[in-house]
């Protein structure tokens, strides 16, 4: 669980309902037509712009922001150099039984004592990388959609608001409600852009980095084992996926 994410979220969205309750009764802000007008014109005009399996696996890409679970890359570095270690010693085939704490590198871990070439490795892990980015990518610009379409839908809303109040002047009863479609629609899609959508999409691309990151040390660390660099060498090269601050620390 990514604390920070659902905390930032609770708490920008906490702030809010306790400003509109200070000045009266949260109900007054709550509006059917603009949330259909708002919620459902959004994700309905972001069907039109994706495939329907990229639509729903978007919303699958956001549970990362709330679920993903870094991993520290020193652990992976030394984790690598301890296993460089034991094959340099007992050879490859000694890491078959070997606790891996990242499946990526178990993976490559696994294609390497089954005897694949390093092409084959290297071009298989590569592969799985850039995959990784692509499906993260999809879910990362649908969110971008429903960023810009929602204040938009928003406008619409406050204009058919508007055009319902003026056409019914005569009635001092429509006038309200006509008026909350037309400002709670523009709220509604402030809220989901600015709360929402692209808080998640920066959150998304600095997990996205994150896990590219790691997944390109241990593709480095995989090919590195296969062509038997020392360890002592190959935990330098390794650091270079660290900051400098952190490498002095070790």
């Amino acid at each position: 669980m990514d604390i920070a994410t659902l905390l930032g979220f609770v708490l920008g969205i906490g702030i809010i309902v306790a400003a509109i309750m200070t000045g009266g009764p949260i109900t007054m802000f709550i509006d059917v037509p603009s949330i259909l007008i708002v919620f459902g014109g959004t994700f309905g005009v972001s069907l039109m712009r994706v495939p329907l399996d990229d639509f729903f696996r978007s919303f699958g890409v956001v549970g990362r922001a709330f679920m993903n679970k870094k991993i520290n890359p020193t652990i992976l570095i030394e984790e690598a150099v301890a296993l460089a270690d034991t094959a340099r010693k007992s050879g490859l085939l000694a890491l078959e039984s070997a606790e891996v704490t990242d499946p990526f590198m178990k993976k490559g871990i696994r294609l390497c004592v089954d005897g694949c070439s390093p092409e084959f490795v290297r071009e298989m892990l590569q592969q799985d990388i850039d995959l990784m980015v692509s499906r993260n990518e999809v879910g990362q610009n649908m969110w971008k959609g429903v960023a810009d379409l929602a204040p938009a839908m928003g406008m619409i809303g406050t204009l058919v608001g508007l055009v319902q109040m003026l056409a019914n002047m005569s009635d001092p009863a429509a006038i309200g409600p006509a008026m909350a479609v037309a400002l709670l629609t523009t709220l509604y899609g402030a809220m989901i852009a600015n709360v929402f959508a692209l808080p998640m999409i920066d959150k998304l691309a600095s997990v996205l980095n994150y896990e590219k990151a790691n997944r390109q040390l241990a593709l480095n660390f995989i090919v590195n084992l296969q062509e038997g660099t020392n360890p002592k060498i190959l935990k330098t090269l390794l650091y270079t996926y660290v900051s400098e601050k952190k490498r002095s620390e070790e």
